[in-house]
């Protein structure tokens, strides 16, 4: 008898070991950290982790949105703006860059007490996204309407050049050795900038990807991951020659993507309130992981690869005009990484 009974003990601590570890198993890989409320109107776009000074800025309509990142509180705003797009912060010299499409301009502050350097006036339209890159030192401006970037001296704050794309630009990143790679929307292409000839020295057609928009960069495996509106889908592609290794279902809407190095998961973030997590199981082998429900209008995102938490900003809009925020809404959504 007592060996039946150490028998079925034996069975229910197994089974109960199993049924911890399949809950295990099932818990989500990001879930809802917290919530931060921030003042004012207006719609808004690109966020950007500034590593060194914890700082997360965030653009809302005519400023800037600064966020201690150590406490997860409001620091204050860089204000008097037009229509803030992207940011980009050069550490070295305590300066921020912001393009503003409705002054078409490329604004710079101190990073420090996020008042206005200079407003530096540009000829073309529908200044967007902003990227400092560090080998020329120059900050890009991407203009959609334009179809080019137009490139600012972060010292003298002048422009140097511009450099024609062909088509509509979207998001861009570096490489940090003299390649940028800039998404064309309205070509289905992928542009590859040399920053030493700065000219456009390779595309590559991203098909079965539709108008990419986001654009995110495994820098040690050669790796661009391309958020795409068309097809709903993230495309990978080889940075080197511009192969499309594998596409991946994701939400409607995308406009932002981001890679962590550490974990080795991507983020998709899309207007129809989901963020598709990817895991890289090797540089040719992708899958998804977790389908985050976010909120509405969450489309756009910054990555803090410190503690791996991911933010998007969102605000509630009117039922009947989904495109129309709901005035004292507008928040940054914080989700925190669960080891998964």
């Amino acid at each position: 008898m007592r060996k039946v009974i150490l028998s079925v003990v034996c069975v229910l601590v197994l089974c109960c070991s199993y049924s911890l570890l399949r809950a295990q198993d099932k818990q989500p890989a990001y879930t809802l950290d917290k919530t931060i409320p921030l003042p004012g109107n207006g719609g808004h776009d690109y966020l950007f982790v500034n590593q060194a000074n914890r700082h997360l800025y965030v653009t809302h309509g005519s400023t800037v949105d600064v966020i201690n990142l150590s406490n997860g509180k409001y620091a204050g705003s860089v204000i008097g703006l037009g229509g803030t797009h992207g940011v980009a912060i050069d550490n070295s010299l305590n300066r921020g860059f912001v393009s503003d499409s409705r002054q078409r301009a490329l604004v710079a502050f101190n990073s420090n007490t996020l008042k206005t350097i200079k407003t530096i006036h540009l000829k073309g339209e529908d200044e967007d996204a902003t990227l400092l890159d560090p080998v020329s030192g120059d900050v890009f401006v991407f203009e959609g309407d334009s179809h080019q970037a137009e490139v600012v001296d972060q010292k003298t704050l002048k422009e140097v050049t511009k450099v024609p794309l062909g088509a509509k630009p979207e998001f861009a990143v570096s490489d940090g050795h003299g390649l940028i790679y800039n998404n064309l929307e309205s070509a289905d292409q992928i542009a590859v900038i040399d920053v030493h000839k700065m000219k456009v020295v390779r595309k590559y057609d991203v098909s079965p990807c539709g108008a990419p928009a986001a654009l995110a960069l495994d820098n040690a495996h050669h790796r661009l991951f391309a958020g795409c509106r068309k097809n709903k889908g993230l495309s990978v592609v080889n940075a080197e020659n511009g192969h499309v290794i594998q596409t991946l279902p994701i939400g409607e809407g995308v406009d932002a993507a981001r890679y962590d190095p550490e974990t080795h998961l991507i983020f998709a973030s899309c207007w129809d309130g989901t963020t598709t997590i990817i895991r890289e199981d090797s540089p040719d082998k992708y899958e998804v992981v977790q389908t985050l429900k976010t909120h509405e209008g969450a489309r756009t995102m910054a990555l803090d690869t410190k503690t791996h938490k991911i933010y998007l900003s969102t605000s509630d809009h009117a039922q009947d005009n989904p495109r129309k925020s709901v005035p004292n809404t507008f928040r940054v959504l914080v989700y925190k990484y669960n080891g998964k």
